[in-house]
């Protein structure tokens, strides 16, 4: 299984992104290599603040209506990964060794729920924010 990070939801998207070709055809070729796809709760959560967002404030401006059938979509398409009493403790032990603080925090509960499911790769355009966790394999969507 290859967690998809929420930037690439995002970017899969929104056609005017530069990255918008690079997210759709890492999708589709994943997807034809028979790789499993998943997200977690929180990439459909982080999905939704940044599409319902204005695009004055780095948002995708959709309405209600238009971010709910694509979270729809998303659920159809992607596995969907439970949020599991455990990640909370994988989490605090991930922020505690690696020292992380601040907007990180959330990088580490993604690599928690990972962990979790003994998932090791993720899909991101930011690799670099995966980098301090050991076993997280990054996965560039340019070099799929």
């Amino acid at each position: 299984m290859i967690l998809t990070d929420t930037n690439i939801l995002l970017r899969a998207l929104y056609p005017d992104h530069p990255h918008y070709t690079i997210a759709k055809r890492a999708i589709q070729t994943l997807r034809h290599r028979a790789e499993i796809l998943c997200v977690t709760p929180q990439n459909i959560i982080e999905f939704w603040t940044v599409a319902t967002r204005s695009r004055d404030h780095n948002g995708l401006g959709l309405t209600l209506a238009e971010v709910a059938e694509e979270v729809k979509e998303i659920r159809a398409l992607f596995r969907v990964l439970p949020d599991t009493p455990e990640i909370l403790d994988i989490w605090n032990r991930l922020v505690i060794d690696n020292g992380v603080m601040g907007k990180p925090t959330h990088d580490a509960r993604i690599v928690a729920a990972m962990e979790a499911h003994s998932v090791t790769s993720i899909l991101t355009f930011n690799g670099g924010d995966f980098k301090r966790f050991p076993g997280v394999n990054v996965v560039d969507p340019a070099g799929v």
